[in-house]
């Protein structure tokens, strides 16, 4: 009998606790102290399953797919989204807001993760996070190589295991480049519902970027074959396109909401899609007879944190945390714990 007993025991030791010390996970810890400048919502240790702290990043321009340290793969993602060149604090909320996207993507898949062969996330700055290795970086840089590495180094390392939360749960940072003054809200470029904590909000400093405002001329034609193939059912003609394009409405964020011409009407990120450009905030006007001026107002989708924004709060002396709780609403840092 006493040996059936501790066979049993022995039995429940295996099974229950052995794997207890075999699978390692994380668990969103309080809130990270002083620099989170709020109390977290929800419940601060909600379990949030992840086997250990590695990634499988899909390399779209090779097809391959290799498993990674994830604070390895966040000095490629932080040194390929933003310019090193860049202010350390806003550097460093480039970290939380990569890592933060990873672990989101850990979690809770990709809509469509065929396209790069079920892998955790890929290469693709288009679809997921940019990434680029350390030959490439040091062959960009120059004689700046080693000073820009030590910078993203230290951005990544003084960050470590911190996440943007809201409600106590790992949120979906989205960013981008330029806002052009003001972030757009999640609803208005995409569709679905509202998300709480990517609301419009002022950017200032977005101006400073080269990039913040450009100009591209449309001749009458392309518009005319470009609207025609994406809709067959246009009833204008070429002759009279110019004539008949107009804008209805603006998103709070400035961004067009459609486009208006002849009996089509086109959502405004669509018609960015269409003609290549760098946002949904423009402005139409005839450049001559037979063609159109549209001049364009920041770079990116627009939700979520502005990078250049990011850099102008923190030469204004604004730490990284700051910066994130002002471009995601409502959310708090916390630490990632094993």
């Amino acid at each position: 009998m006493k040996k059936l007993t501790l066979y049993v025991a022995l039995m429940l030791a295996v099974v229950v606790l052995l794997p207890l010390f075999i699978v390692k996970g994380f668990y969103i810890d309080k809130p990270v102290g002083k620099a989170n400048e709020r109390e977290e919502t929800g419940n601060s240790k909600q379990q949030e399953t992840v086997k250990e702290k590695v990634i499988n990043v899909f390399f779209h321009e090779d097809q391959t797919v290799k498993e990674m340290p994830l604070e390895e793969y966040l000095l490629g993602v932080v040194a390929a989204e933003m310019p090193a060149e860049f202010e350390l604090e806003a550097l460093k909320a480039q970290a939380v807001a990569s890592r933060t996207y990873a672990y989101y993507k850990i979690l809770y898949g990709q809509e469509d993760p065929e396209r790069h062969n079920n892998a955790h996330i890929c290469t693709d700055s288009t679809h997921c996070q940019a990434w680029t290795d350390k030959d490439t970086l040091f062959s960009q840089w120059g004689e700046k190589a080693e000073k820009y590495w030590d910078k993203i180094k230290k951005a990544v390392s003084e960050t470590e295991n911190i996440v943007v939360a809201y409600d106590g749960k790992i949120i979906n940072p989205v960013f981008h480049a330029n806002s052009g003054g003001r972030t757009e809200n999640a609803e208005e470029v995409w569709a679905g519902e509202a998300v709480p904590y990517l609301k419009s909000v002022p950017s200032s400093g977005d101006e400073i970027d080269a990039s913040y405002k450009s100009i591209v001329i449309i001749e009458r034609k392309k518009l005319f074959d470009t609207v025609k193939k994406a809709y067959p059912q246009l009833n204008i003609n070429e002759e009279d396109i110019l004539d008949s394009i107009r804008i209805e409405g603006r998103t709070e964020g400035g961004s067009v909401k459609e486009v208006v011409i002849g009996n089509v009407s086109i959502k405004g990120t669509e018609f960015r899609n269409l003609f290549g450009l760098r946002s949904a905030d423009f402005y139409i006007e005839p450049a001559g007879k037979n063609a159109i001026q549209v001049t364009i107002y920041g770079h990116g989708h627009g939700v979520g944190m502005s990078q250049w924004g990011a850099n102008a709060m923190a030469k204004d002396g604004a730490g990284y945390a700051e910066i994130l709780k002002h471009y995601y609403t409502g959310t708090g840092l916390s630490r990632i714990k094993n």
